[in-house]
């Protein structure tokens, strides 16, 4: 849907742009663009987005995007769409797509920052493309084309309808800051819920590990006993088993909806969850998620841990084929129909029997658990934080910024 003689048409070559709104593309020659005729009023309309795309949150929506619109193809038989945008308007509706718009004023300065600097930092750090100008970075395989997706991938950009002035103000308070560390931007990441301690990079992406993602217990440093360090599967039981008073352990169910979107809202375990996999349905989900009939499933073991209690490799021993698993995402796939919260679990297994009826996964956090914790730093906000003090928690080292 487009406003009525707010857009004019245009084909042809065109300038390599940044920002996407459903999937992006880099230098489409020959492509059909809509170019807005007044960049501060005119909108188009995606009536069935998908968002949460694999994940328990998945569905289609109604989204409003500003920018340029273009159709591209880039394969046989499909056409995509192409959101051009500049940065500042991109992150306006990134920040109100990530967490709810109506979150404590210094909790939103932050994710401007560390949304901008994320972003940033995977576009300075695209390597050249004979021929195509720049290519996608490594934890975008599928981003051939364009630099970045609309969805939890990268980070969320639903468009602009629950943008309001507390964001747009939030915006212009931060314009153009960033985190900066060792002379560079910062690969500024964030997760829904660290669980009570953040991960390393290492953990969930490339062997290589930043100065600024190392793992922090979700508190005060004076407080830092509340989380002590998990050595072993033991204290990794007894941290999941508790509670520990960290920021991100919120039960205030008012102040959760006034900082998650709706349809995260709807996930109300999440610190701390369980799941039981009966045997019959995961061996289902491990055949169809690995392509091969492991039989039935005997044991789970974890055979290494990060520092939040996170798995980093698993091993599946069936009666069919064993096999180890890496890295925290696709351990989390591989176990579920569409994604555990995160791969910080220990398993139980019910029953005498040597082959299991069921295991039992107690879980804690929501997400990868890298760099900033959403639901801590909103809270930290809530109880007086301002934004620098919230960025200096949880990307320890690392520096403000303004570059424009």
């Amino acid at each position: 849907m487009l406003e009525p003689g707010a857009y004019a048409f245009s084909a042809g070559e065109n300038a390599v742009t940044l920002f996407d709104a459903q999937e992006t593309s880099i230098g489409c020659a020959g492509e059909l663009r809509l170019d807005p005729a007044d960049d501060s009023s005119c909108t188009f309309t995606l009536p069935e987005n998908t968002i949460g795309r694999y994940f328990h949150w998945q569905r289609k929506t109604s989204q409003t995007f500003r920018g340029a619109l273009a159709a591209c193809i880039f394969e046989p038989g499909r056409v995509t769409l192409v959101n051009h945008i500049g940065c500042e308007q991109y992150l306006e509706a990134v920040v109100c797509s990530e967490m709810s718009p109506q979150a404590s004023a210094e909790f939103l300065k932050a994710h401007c920052v560390i949304s901008r600097s994320w972003v940033l930092a995977q576009l300075h750090r695209r390597p050249p493309a004979p021929g195509a100008g720049r290519t996608a970075w490594t934890d975008a395989a599928a981003h051939t084309h364009y630099d970045v997706c609309n969805d939890d991938h990268c980070q969320r950009y639903h468009g602009i309808g629950a943008v309001n002035a507390a964001a747009c103000s939030a915006l212009e308070a931060t314009r153009g800051e960033v985190l900066w560390s060792n002379g560079e931007i910062c690969d500024a990441r964030f997760s829904k819920c660290c669980g009570g301690i953040s991960e390393r990079f290492s953990t969930c992406w490339q062997d290589v590990d930043y100065s600024y993602l190392q793992p922090i217990p979700d508190c005060e440093s004076g407080q830092a006993e509340c989380v002590p360090p998990l050595c072993g599967e033991a204290s990794v039981r007894r941290f999941i088993d508790s509670r520990p008073r960290v920021y991100c352990n919120v039960t205030d169910r008012a102040l959760l909806e006034t900082i998650l979107p709706d349809f995260d809202y709807e996930t109300a375990d999440f610190f701390r969850w369980q799941v039981r996999l009966e045997q019959d349905a995961l061996r289902g989900i491990i055949a169809h998620r690995s392509g091969t009939d492991f039989g039935d499933i005997l044991r789970l073991e974890p055979l290494a841990r990060g520092a939040s209690g996170r798995i980093r490799e698993l091993r599946i021993a069936g009666t069919k084929r064993t096999a180890v698993v890496s890295k925290e995402l696709a351990i989390r796939r591989m176990l579920s129909p569409s994604h555990l919260y995160s791969s910080a679990f220990v398993v139980d297994a019910p029953g005498a029997g040597a082959v299991p009826d069921a295991f039992v996964l107690n879980g804690a956090g929501w997400g990868h658990g890298v760099g900033l914790c959403q639901i801590g730093a909103a809270a930290m906000a809530h109880a007086g934080y301002n934004y620098q003090r919230i960025l200096a928690h949880y990307f320890q080292g690392a520096k403000l910024l303004r570059l424009y």
